[in-house]
């Protein structure tokens, strides 16, 4: 929105109204000055109008996360969120804002060097220009990443892997695009660190991650397998994505073999420190960035910049956790028990899976998951992993319904990647009903 101000002037010029004289209203009569206060007026009006249409040109995210702000802090100031539970929310997502930063500030870095690149040829190759060969070996890519890891992990290092390879293949990228961000979040049941409400479900139920995996692997199988069925149709299949072959492309050489392997070698130190020391997201993101970016500023200073951090993405976050924080304490428990009810059947686990997918769609899926957590009986394991299902296939149908869809919004932004508002949340919508519906079914008949 500053941008727009900023280009204030030439939004005025463009709309054809000549700049205002200074001088001429000390030369002109009373007739002239009136025509001179009309001309101002009619550039106020025009100007406000360019102003406008560019104002509205703005991506949908763009104006949420000012929503988002500006409810936050009307919140803030006017005391419903008070002061102590302020301070608790910034603490607690500060961890989380080192991550957002830094992981963004290491895929953009990686992306420079090439390495997304050469991987994408790769990958291409051995598809041999077949795309149901390509589709399978990405929904493979994808749902590992996505199991062994994080669903983070898939958003932030597959996705540029993913339009690397349709630039590189020229292919669409769309459905490359639709494949990551989907599987990054059906298939993170199968293991706990597959996604951090599966570490809180783990620990409630008390599952160690062996006992999880053996519970949930049928589950994941359900989901992935319905997940691949709408990528097919709505994203895959020869009438969406225009080709019946691709021409595989040729090899891709680094333009700077040292930035090319300190990149590489960073990410698989980043992936090494989350699964062998256990270490936080934030700190094994910001050390692997740290080296990055510490080569760049011997190689290649001038892509080092301010907008290599994710300024709006942090800001999205903090104005989101804002207004979930209040939302929370006035009311969001009641309704959340309302809507879960305490049935420990098929229909509470039904209802405890629904909840989460609406909940997660409306605010995010930790804050979703968490509410629905506090108001299920200890008892109740089934109805719990319902939930769990539930905050984790059903997010894709806003962008903001989980922290991978935001970060593979983000990456898609800047590799200039549209992918359609409306038939992402439709499709979107279509999948979270019959995934959760697949999902829970198997957890139900494999119980």
């Amino acid at each position: 929105m500053l941008a727009i101000l900023a280009g204030g002037p030439e939004l005025c010029d463009d709309a054809g109204v000549p700049a205002a004289d200074p001088d001429q209203a000390a030369h002109s009569g009373h007739a002239d000055d009136a025509q001179s206060r009309l001309t101002a007026l009619r550039r106020a009006a025009l100007c406000w109008t360019a102003l406008w249409r560019a104002a509205l040109r703005r991506p949908a995210l763009d104006w949420i996360t000012a929503g988002l702000v500006l409810l936050g802090l009307i919140f803030v100031t006017t005391g419903l969120l008070p002061r102590a539970a302020t301070d608790a929310t910034i603490k607690r997502i500060l961890p989380l804002l080192l991550f957002l930063g830094t992981v963004i500030v290491l895929a953009e870095l990686t992306a420079d060097a090439g390495v997304f690149d050469v991987i994408a040829v790769r990958v291409a190759g051995l598809a041999r220009g077949s795309y149901p060969a390509l589709f399978v070996m990405c929904v493979f890519f994808a749902a590992t990443t996505t199991a062994v890891l994080n669903l983070d992990t898939t958003a932030v290092l597959l996705t540029p892997v993913m339009l690397a390879l349709a630039t590189r293949a020229g292919i669409a990228a769309i459905p490359l695009a639709m494949t990551t961000v989907w599987l990054a979040n059906t298939a993170s049941l199968l293991l706990p660190v597959s996604n951090l409400t599966n570490l809180l479900a783990a620990n409630r139920v008390g599952l160690p991650a062996a006992a999880f995996a053996s519970r949930m692997w049928p589950v994941q199988l359900a989901s992935v397998a319905v997940t691949m069925l709408f990528l097919w149709v709505f994203y895959w299949r020869r009438a969406e994505r225009g080709m019946d072959r691709y021409d595989p492309p040729p090899p891709s050489r680094p333009d700077d073999p040292v930035l090319f392997w300190v990149a590489a070698l960073a990410c698989l130190l980043f992936i090494t420190l989350i699964v062998v020391t256990g270490i936080r997201l934030g700190y094994a993101s910001a050390i692997a960035a740290a080296l990055v970016g510490a080569a760049f500023a011997a190689r290649k200073r001038a892509v080092l910049r301010p907008r290599l951090v994710p300024w709006r993405l942090l800001v999205f976050v903090v104005g989101l956790f804002l207004v979930v924080q209040t939302v929370s304490l006035h009311g969001l428990a009641v309704v959340t028990r309302a809507l879960i009810g305490n049935g420990a059947g098929p229909a509470g686990a039904l209802r405890a899976a629904a909840t989460g997918a609406g909940l997660s769609n409306a605010v995010n899926n930790l804050p979703a998951y968490v509410a629905g957590e506090a108001v299920i009986p200890f008892s109740h394991h089934e109805q719990l992993l319902a939930l769990l299902i539930g905050t984790n296939v059903g997010p894709i149908i806003t962008p903001w319904a989980s922290l991978a869809t935001l970060l593979w919004y983000e990456r898609c932004r800047a590799y200039d990647a549209a992918v359609p508002l409306r038939k992402f949340m439709l499709t979107g919508a279509g999948l979270a009903v019959c995934g959760l519906c697949a999902a829970v079914g198997t957890l139900l008949l494999t119980q």
